[in-house]
């Protein structure tokens, strides 16, 4: 197996959680949610590198990088105050912000913000059970385009497809939903069913960037509360008759057939709480609230099948690990590449690599369960005896 190596943290040990860490598309920076700010860090010297703050007036839950942008460099936020927040800063400038529009609709705390790919389309979904969609028509000028509301629980997650106006949403009811715009409006296309439990992260598979690694079609990962994460792929019938489509005339079913490909091995012992799928080696890292941070890798000879490739347990001491992501860095010895970025509840960001060149590496043993339950002194928390720290979310 390979080794999963610590290389920097980017805060130390703090009071706030922080929730979400994300990397611009284009540009070496990272922004973390934390507080009632974000922070943003210099993926080239892994250190901080402005704050936004001002805006909300309760905690940042999450952040994401607008596409596309040259000039200026514009951000969403999403925050426990029910807004959704959009900030600017020119590409040159490395300190002023400016928080130049709120988007109010949400009855209770944003949980997620997503951009299409082109950049003109925001999403949100909130504890409130709904998913917004947000188009830019003007400069700083937004307008609600549709507010779709068939969970039956929080939304905990909102992604966009890599290349379609396609929007994944995963909620507190177990489902991941799919939706499409048909004909001027905004409808679910898609149910995803298969989770026991409440589905936190998703993770839409990228583009290739070698063409040593063959897509055949969308899949989508996902992670939940019953420990596992679970691949799903349009169905290959669906994939032929949509192509076929495309050259008739004759408008088809807005309904479109999603399949459970497949399981990941199953290493976590709590909840999976973020997936991400690396867009140079197609390799799928999660964290979750065992504090360990499981890499995995695809059969190359037999597709469909899954392998535990590196495991770090304790990845943030006793402290659940909230997200986690793929960036490009540049480490220690000056070269950049990809690396794995974890936000935990212990307020720290870290960077880490995977080694494949590890001599030795041995799975980490399963911590207790836990048998003597307490509330932390904030009142937020619980501790168990084998001291994994569960939060409120």
């Amino acid at each position: 197996m390979a080794a999963i190596t610590f290389i920097a943290s980017l805060t130390g040990p703090s009071s706030s959680v922080v929730w979400l860490s994300t990397p611009h598309p284009n540009l070496p920076l990272l922004a973390t949610a934390t507080g009632t700010c974000l922070r943003i860090y210099s993926l080239n010297t892994l250190s901080l590198q402005s704050t936004v703050n001002g805006g909300h007036k309760r905690s940042v839950r999450a952040c994401a990088w607008k596409p596309g942008t040259k000039d200026i460099v514009t951000i969403a936020t999403g925050s426990f105050d029910a807004s959704v927040g959009i900030w600017t800063q020119e590409v040159d400038d490395n300190e002023e912000w400016n928080f130049t529009t709120v988007l109010e609709g949400h009855e209770s705390e944003v949980k997620s913000v997503a951009w299409s790919a082109g950049g003109n389309l925001l999403a949100s979904c909130s504890r409130d059970k709904s998913v917004w969609i947000w188009e830019e028509v003007g400069d700083d000028d937004y307008e609600t385009v549709a507010v779709l509301q068939e969970h039956q629980g929080d939304v905990k997650c909102v992604l966009w497809h890599p290349e379609e106006e396609l929007l994944a949403s995963a909620s507190y009811d177990d489902d991941i939903r799919l939706w499409r715009e048909e004909v001027d409006d905004w409808g679910c296309v898609a149910v995803l069913r298969g989770h026991q439990s409440t589905v936190w992260g998703i993770d839409w598979e990228p583009k290739p960037q070698s063409d040593e690694i063959v897509v055949s079609a969308s899949r989508l990962v996902s992670c939940s509360s019953d420990t596992t994460a679970r691949i799903w792929k349009k169905s290959p019938n669906q994939e032929q008759r949509q192509s076929q489509s495309r050259l008739s005339i004759i408008k088809t079913s807005s309904a479109e057939e999603w399949i459970e490909e497949a399981q990941l091995p199953q290493v976590h012992v709590r909840t999976i709480y973020s997936v991400a799928w690396s867009k140079e080696t197609h390799r799928i890292v999660s964290v979750g609230g065992d504090g360990k941070i499981v890499v995995y890798e695809e059969n190359k000879e037999v597709q469909k099948e899954w392998q535990v490739v590196a495991v770090q347990d304790c990845g943030h001491r006793e402290f659940e690990i909230n997200h986690v992501i793929w960036a490009k860095a540049k480490v220690p010895s000056g070269s950049v590449q990809e690396v794995i970025v974890t936000t935990g509840d212990d307020g720290e960001v870290k960077i880490w690599a995977v080694d494949d060149n590890a001599i030795e590496a041995t799975m980490p043993s399963e911590p207790s369960e836990p048998y003597d339950l307490s509330w932390s002194d904030e009142g937020d928390a619980m501790i168990g005896s084998d001291l994994y720290l569960s939060r409120i979310r």
